[in-house]
């Protein structure tokens, strides 16, 4: 790739590493990138812990080099000028506004020298999993908000509002989380039912008999949850939680679980009420490694929150389907003019709150589209880390074309084609391409569609690789059609991009 100059790495940059956070900035055409004591957007600006908070971190018993830096977590749209930005401040989270000025051309890009309190924002230790979501102002976050780690939280900060929160140490709620991606999905029409998607991984609960030390959740939160009045204040009361499941059926009926959730991709379709999710999932098992993508709808993941409580019940203590009175309006809706009319969580009845509180968590998993991973990979010496989609409209229709990061720095090119059904996929391995000089875990992805490129982030440095490459694809009319990449199309002389517009 780099012979024919379709790959760019910049790494070593300002003797910086973990380029963890993306931020793709499609209207200024830049890449903004979080990394160690550093944002980037390909202009630099240093965001170091100050020496007093990393010697603070150093007397604490932490890796002065390691782990007393300030990592930037949190890469955020704040408004059309501005980002907000969160790092770790070596074990002191800290938060900023950074200027970016409204156009391109405005060349702006500083930090302001006003800084607020990162807790609850981002995570304390810059080797734990987290995520954000800017929405109207509003961040939610998933993250750990003690020195320790213990508390683990879902988050809402800064806007009018009081800040919002998950129920604290129960492990009902979140069991030590790890959390991959945070969305927004409306549900209706009405904006007062939208809710808000994250996806983590947690230890299963006790008394949960999968035999599996993690699980991988998908959790659900109203937009409009404004806690409750007597009992949860200040906390979540719309809070629900399923299990992901992502498994190929086996002999006498032994599934192979993959169980840990490495990240999420929501693919969006022209319903914005239903986006197709994307998940890749590894084995934690120490028999075998393997790693899987699944692929869900919204109306599965709906089902599933309107279905059963898990209830824990009996001498044995299984949980076990919930089958008493369950109060009205049900937990879990969001109080809006479409059910039941109730203006805030505020005014919920004290039963829903109380049914809320001990009844986090659904019974039914939710199962992936045709109930099975659409691309599987089992004793390979590589595990998948990320993922990214593209819609692609070729000449015979729309395909999906995965872009799936590894933990050895390599990137797959996958696209799955419908043999006979979407319940029978056939998988169709376009490229796999080697884009760090050494084997390096690829921490982020993003996609730009405008520029046609994708960027890849690891510790080592940055990528940039164009999507498609059809030049790579011989000289010859057949091999150009036998490579099936819906970016390509033999044009009478050479294989080069298609567009769908263009008379040929």
């Amino acid at each position: 790739m780099l012979e024919s100059s379709n790959l760019l790495t910049f790494n070593g940059l300002a003797n910086s590493s973990s380029y963890d956070a993306f931020l793709m900035d499609e209207e200024r055409g830049r890449l903004l990138v979080g990394a160690e004591d550093h944002v980037f957007s390909f202009d630099l600006i240093a965001w170091p812990a100050t020496p007093s908070k990393r010697d603070e971190c150093k007397w604490a018993g932490k890796d002065y080099v390691k782990d007393c830096s300030n990592y930037v977590r949190v890469l955020q749209p704040f408004n059309h000028t501005h980002l907000y930005v969160c790092g770790t401040g070596a074990f002191h989270p800290i938060c900023s506004y950074l200027e970016i000025g409204k156009r391109a051309e405005d060349n702006v890009f500083r930090l302001a020298s006003h800084f607020e309190n990162g807790r609850g924002k981002s995570p304390y230790d810059p080797k734990m999993l987290s995520s954000s979501l800017m929405i109207d102002g509003e961040l939610y976050s998933g993250t750990s908000a003690d020195f320790m780690g213990r508390d683990f939280a879902i988050f809402r900060t800064l806007g009018d509002q009081h800040p919002i929160r998950t129920e604290q140490h129960d492990s009902r709620w979140l069991n030590d989380p790890r959390f991959v991606g945070v969305h927004l999905v409306p549900e209706s029409d009405n904006p007062e039912d939208d809710k808000i998607f994250l996806f983590f991984k947690e230890n299963a609960m006790d008394g949960e008999h999968t035999g599996k030390a993690t699980i991988a959740r998908i959790g659900q939160l109203c937009k409009n949850d404004m806690g409750g009045h007597r009992s949860l204040v200040n906390k979540w009361t719309t809070f629900l939680k399923a299990r992901l499941m992502c498994s190929v059926p086996g002999a006498n009926g032994i599934d192979t679980h993959f169980d840990e959730l490495q990240d999420v991709f929501l693919m969006s379709s022209k319903d914005p009420k239903n986006p197709v999710i994307y998940a890749v999932f590894t084995t934690s098992s120490n028999i075998f490694k393997g790693s899987a993508v699944c692929m869900y709808n919204m109306a599965d993941i709906r089902r599933v929150f309107l279905g059963p409580y898990a209830h824990r019940d009996g001498p044995t203590y299984q949980w076990v389907p919930f089958q008493g009175r369950v109060p009205y309006p049900r937990p879990g809706t969001c109080p809006s003019k479409t059910f039941g009319g109730f203006d805030s969580t505020k005014d919920l009845p004290d039963d829903v709150i109380t049914f809320a509180r001990g009844h986090p968590a659904m019974f039914n998993p939710v199962h992936p589209a045709g109930g099975r991973p659409i691309v599987v990979r089992t004793d390979v010496d590589y595990q998948f880390t990320q993922l990214v989609v593209d819609r692609v409209e070729a000449e015979d229709g729309q395909y999906d074309v995965m872009f799936i990061g590894t933990d050895m720095g390599t990137v797959l090119k996958v696209v799955t084609i419908p043999r006979e059904s979407w319940h029978d996929l056939e998988e169709v391995v376009l490229e796999e391409m080697t884009v760090f000089r050494e084997p390096t875990p690829i921490t982020a992805m993003e996609l730009s569609t405008k520029q046609q490129q994708l960027y890849l982030g690891s510790t080592l440095g940055v990528s940039q690789m164009p999507l498609h490459r059809c030049e790579v694809y011989g000289k010859a009319c057949a091999e150009c059609c036998l490579a099936r990449d819906p970016y390509c199309a033999w044009d009478g002389t050479e294989c080069s991009r298609y567009f769908p517009t263009a008379k040929r």
